[in-house]
């Protein structure tokens, strides 16, 4: 899992970047600048979540066990980034305003995301 969520986290944040840059350049003048704000929202929550899963690779590599709380606090960051940050890029693209409805998934992913990580921290010796 640790090569699993290493390379995610690669990913996940290059596209961050990327997304970003593509925002405020590419989209500053076709998009109004609520529509922006929402998409940058979107990269900037990614990031912290590439770092948070980056995070989790990292402990997972330590620990002497592979410890279920980690690897669900991966999945949960990456489920996250998928709907959180997924639906605010949909959303600010077409304006399909039900694709807001998503968002608070991918928040309550990533809140589950940190809690295993909480869980996990307290095994650590």
């Amino acid at each position: 899992m640790t090569r699993i969520f290493l390379s995610i986290a690669a990913i996940l944040g290059a596209t961050s970047v990327a997304f970003g840059a593509f925002a405020a350049h590419a989209l500053r003048e076709k998009l109004t600048e609520r529509a922006t704000e929402i998409f940058e929202t979107g990269a900037r929550y990614q990031m912290y979540h590439a770092l948070a899963l980056l995070l989790v690779a990292l402990l997972l590599s330590r620990a002497e066990a592979a410890q279920s709380s980690l690897v669900a606090a991966g999945y949960a960051f990456i489920v996250g980034v998928a709907l959180f940050s997924g639906s605010l890029y949909a959303l600010s693209l077409t304006g399909v305003k039900w694709l807001g409805a998503i968002t608070p998934l991918g928040g309550v992913a990533f809140i589950v995301g940190w809690v295993c990580l909480f869980v996990a921290a307290l095994s650590f010796k």
